[in-house]
Order: C-alpha cells, then sequence, then structure tokens
C-alpha cells in the first residue's frame, strides 16, 4: 500500500473522520459502555479478517478510532476502507462517527543544539528517538520535536503544536482572540498559525493543508 496525499485522505474520508497528523481518526458516541464494548468486539472481528487493526480507545460514552499503516508510514487505501467498515458497523447499531472537537497535540521545544538535549528527553520521557523526535512508543504521551532556534536569552523554549481539522481553525483562533490571546502570524496558513497567550507563550493550530 502506498501512503496517500492529505487532500486525498481528506476528500475520501467518510462522514464523520478527519485526518489528524498522519491518523485518519474519529468519535463513536455510545449510548453506555456495554454499546461500546459491543462495538469495539464487531470493530475487532473486522479488522481481523481484514488483517488490519485500528488503535481503540473505549470509554464509558464513546469509542475514539484510529487508522495509519505504519509500514507506509501514513495513511492507505487501506485505511479508507477499514474506516468504510467501521461506520457501517456503527450505522448498524444506531450510532454515527463524529469528527468534533478531536486533536492531536504535539510539543515543540525551540535549541539552538537538538542533539545535546535529545538523550535527556528521551531518557526522562521513557521514549524512543524516531526521525529525530522522541516518541513514546504507547501512543500516551505527546511526541516531543526539536524546532531550530537562536540562544539569543529571553528566549521561548517550548510551544505546543495541535493538530485540528481545517474546519476549526477560526473558531479556535476566535475563541483564543476573545480570550485576551493574539493571531502572531499567519503566514505558514492554512498549513499553520501560531497564536500566543498574553504572556506570549506561543502555540501553533496546525492542519493538513498544503503539506
Amino acid at each position: 500500500m502506498t501512503k496517500l496525499p492529505p487532500a486525498q485522505v481528506a476528500a475520501s474520508a467518510p462522514a464523520g473522520w478527519i485526518l489528524l497528523f498522519d491518523k485518519l481518526v474519529t468519535r463513536i458516541p455510545t449510548k453506555d459502555f456495554a454499546t461500546g464494548l459491543a462495538l469495539v468486539n464487531r470493530i475487532g472481528a473486522a479488522a481481523e479478517r481484514a488483517d488490519h487493526h485500528p488503535d481503540l480507545d473505549l470509554r464509558y460514552s464513546a469509542i475514539e478510532v484510529g487508522l495509519i499503516s505504519h509500514d507506509a508510514g501514513g495513511v492507505t487505501e487501506r485505511d479508507l476502507a477499514l474506516a468504510r467498515t467501521i461506520s457501517n458497523l456503527a450505522a448498524d447499531a444506531g450510532l454515527a462517527p463524529t469528527a468534533d472537537g478531536l486533536t492531536h497535540l504535539e510539543l515543540g521545544l525551540d535549541t539552538p543544539d537538538a542533539a545535546a538535549i535529545t538523550p535527556f528527553w528521551t531518557a526522562v520521557l521513557g521514549g524512543t528517538v524516531r526521525d529525530g523526535e522522541v516518541v513514546d512508543q504507547t501512543g500516551r504521551l505527546p511526541t516531543v520535536w526539536f524546532q531550530p532556534s537562536g540562544g539569543a536569552e529571553p528566549r521561548q523554549r517550548w510551544h505546543h503544536d495541535l493538530w485540528v481539522d481545517p474546519s476549526e481553525v477560526q473558531p479556535r483562533i476566535d475563541a483564543a482572540v476573545a480570550a485576551g490571546g493574539r493571531l502572531v502570524s499567519d503566514d505558514q496558513a492554512p498549513s499553520f498559525w501560531v497564536l500566543a497567550d498574553p504572556e506570549d507563550n506561543k502555540v501553533c493550530l496546525c492542519t493538513w493543508q498544503e503539506r
């Protein structure tokens, strides 16, 4: 299978599914835990038949699903096919996938010398290094990546990269500005926008667009 371009994934995804960073994701609200568990079992059986397995997070009121072809490094036709199967299974149970509020968080650390600090963050987070980033193999912690910067002080070191669906960008910018923040830059839009809080701590809103 070949990794698909982000625009193709976004255009082909079933209703309620979105591309966040490198995964196709959705949330399926459930009536109760038992309903969710029954659907997880049906998804598991379909995944076994397809020999392709999603990430599943079962909570009391919802199931979150993530699909990626690790051998291709992104979303492939195999993921889209399984997403359609999962949507059909949800519909059979009277449920509907939704992308409302789904996000993916990464942490960026600005540094003039990534090689000097990567071993520390790998050790303290219990992660592994992949493509120069510190990755939590369990998927519980955000990935930490290192952005080249100057060493002049004072400077901000940490910033958040929050991946959202393109439809979420403007409402979040509006809410952030209304809450006292500001839009620092939209020079790289629609790939990402930079915002800052009243103390100038920065966050990037990132999307799949133009990547």
